[in-house]
């Protein structure tokens, strides 16, 4: 596990140096946790809402290399169900006990409607998508890359969602410490 970590973050620290190494103004976040019902006893900062498509026990990890440059942001997974299709999205609040307690998307620039559907704002160049397939064993993996960053106090999370693309049923929530990029 810690194997995989460390090879996530130097792959990250790479992507976004554009091979080169990570100079000292890059911040790298790191968070994980397995994901347990918002009812568990012992509470989790990922929440699983559907525990057949995403079951308790299963893990998540995210990571946020930022950079003046912008962001690189990637999600792994494992336990969750094999040979399926999930969306993901980083959205504005932490996770709670109701899966709309997330907000809406993060979006770079903000759809004036609420909640948004236009298309100019619901798409991944304004928006960070991390969707994936998940194989045989119901592991998955996803980055972004956004030559922008996050607002400070207003990206707080992944959502999974039922569909990749724009929306859908929030299946699943982690709440993540994104950090706004150094200036």
């Amino acid at each position: 596990m810690v194997a995989g970590m460390v090879a996530a973050v130097s792959a990250a620290a790479v992507l976004m140096t554009g091979g080169g190494p990570v100079a000292g103004d890059a911040e790298v976040v790191r968070a994980e946790a397995d994901f347990a019902p918002p009812s568990a006893f012992i509470e989790s900062d990922a929440k699983t809402y559907d525990t057949k498509l995403v079951p308790a026990g299963a893990h998540i990890r995210v990571v946020q290399v930022a950079r003046d440059a912008g962001n690189l942001v990637t999600l792994q997974v494992d336990g969750l169900k094999a040979n399926r299709a999930y969306g993901v999205h980083v959205h504005q609040k932490p996770c709670g006990p109701r899966p709309e307690d997330a907000g809406g998307h993060y979006q770079h620039r903000k759809d004036p409607v609420q909640p948004s559907t236009n298309p100019a704002y619901v798409n991944p160049r304004n928006e960070v998508w991390l969707d994936f397939t998940t194989d045989g064993r119901g592991s998955g993996y996803a980055a972004a890359r956004q030559g922008w960053e996050f607002r400070p106090g207003e990206a707080a999370s992944v959502v999974l969602h039922r569909e990749q693309g724009g929306a859908g049923d929030r299946l699943a929530c982690f709440s993540v410490p994104f950090a706004p990029t150094r200036a």
